[in-house]
């Protein structure tokens, strides 16, 4: 099924809390929520489908259903990980399209920093009852040091080098100085980013995602309640899913789940890769661009590192501007989740609500991709493509 100009995102709120003690989770979800329906034009009366993912208090849509007090007709709590938010527009798109609801709301939220949360470098929280804890927490697995193996196979099949990882972060940074609420906005350089601590040999401090408190939400509709609103319309044109297994351990350390969901997506929406106008990439770490970026086809596996060294990632002077609000490398990371920040500033590029300096001009088309869960251990993937109408 085509979802062309069958549903529309009409509302798009990111949280400004970067570190936010003071609120529950259940209150950054709810304001969330309230902002994009503000941003929309409408109320919590008017939403009758609710999507979220595990980061809701009791990792289940229900108590925030309560909540919210929210009357309901759809209602959908698949969680992915990090991009479960784009497999969930792609879920409300396609239950707008056969008429299941004609509002429906997306919310995340979470706060990691004020929890004192080390994601990358403390042991791996592994559920006892999870089939591969008794193999795998006796060795204390931590993240990052899963995403440094995968940076240095790449390094050994491609000759990439740590020089065009720390580009990524350059990338970001450059455009994160114009985002008042970046948890980062210092500009950074090559030689900054490899003077940083390792973490996981080779990659480094600066190499890794920030950990932040905050949300997001988006709101999507049925084109006959788009058409009402005096909002800008922007339109789900192409999705893609998948989830990668380890399979036994015998997997591609340098392949994503990218080079499934994006071929699906690119094919679904009708365009190839330069047509796409802005990408925003899930960037967890710097390693992870640079697989997605070739698995998406933008550039040859094994030649995303020259490709990224050449500025071609920088608004205003590179081929395809990515993550103009600073991304995950710099701007924010909530619940630790990337997935429903990148659709934001998609949107936020698309309307021409970016910031002057990095807005792409007249930018009609864009992509959000990223995984969720963790790479090489089984992961999902989602690939979203977006147009402005």
């Amino acid at each position: 099924m085509s979802l062309k100009g069958k549903a529309y995102i009409v509302g798009a709120y990111e949280h400004p809390t970067r570190f936010g003690p003071d609120k529950s989770v259940t209150q950054l979800h709810a304001e969330c929520a309230l902002g994009a329906l503000r941003d929309a034009g409408l109320s919590t009366r008017d939403v009758d489908g609710y999507f979220c993912a595990g980061d809701v208090p009791g990792g289940g849509p229900l108590s925030m259903v309560e909540y919210l007090n929210l009357k309901l007709k759809w209602v959908d709590g698949s969680e992915l990980g990090g991009c479960s938010y784009m497999v969930l527009l792609r879920h409300a798109a396609l239950a707008i399209a056969q008429g299941k609801c004609s509002v429906a709301l997306i919310t995340l939220a979470g706060r990691p920093k004020s929890m004192g949360m080390a994601t990358g470098t403390a042991v791996r929280a592994l559920g006892p009852e999870r089939p591969e804890t008794a193999w795998d927490l006796p060795f204390k697995p931590v993240i990052t040091g899963i995403y440094g193996m995968l940076a240095h196979r790449h390094m050994h099949e491609f000759g990439t080098k740590p020089e065009h990882l720390a580009a990524v972060k350059v990338a970001a940074s450059t455009h994160a100085q114009y985002n008042e609420h970046a948890v980062l906005r210092n500009v950074v350089t090559v030689e900054d980013v490899l003077a940083s601590p390792v973490i996981a040999s080779p990659l480094r401090r600066l190499d890794c995602c920030v950990i932040s408190d905050g949300g997001g939400a988006l709101v999507v509709t049925s084109a006959e309640i788009a058409r009402r609103l005096n909002r800008p319309r922007v339109t789900i044109r192409g999705t893609g899913e998948t989830i990668n297994t380890s399979n036994g351990g015998y997997f591609d350390a340098t392949t994503t789940g990218a080079a499934v969901s994006g071929p699906m997506a690119f094919a679904e929406a009708g365009v190839g890769v330069k047509d796409i106008k802005y990408a925003s990439i899930y960037d967890n770490f710097t390693i992870m661009v640079l697989m997605q970026l070739e698995d998406l086809g933008f550039c040859k596996k094994g030649q995303a590192g020259p490709f990224v060294a050449e500025g071609n990632l920088i608004a205003g002077r590179g081929s395809l501007p990515f993550n103009t609000d600073g991304g995950g490398l710099c701007n924010n990371h909530p619940s630790n989740r990337g997935g429903m920040t990148k659709l934001i500033e998609a949107v936020r590029q698309l309307r021409g609500e970016a910031h002057p300096s990095v807005q792409v001009p007249d930018c009609d088309l864009a992509l959000a991709s990223g995984p969720g869960l963790v790479q090489g251990v089984g992961h999902a993937h989602s690939t979203i493509i977006l147009e402005r109408e």
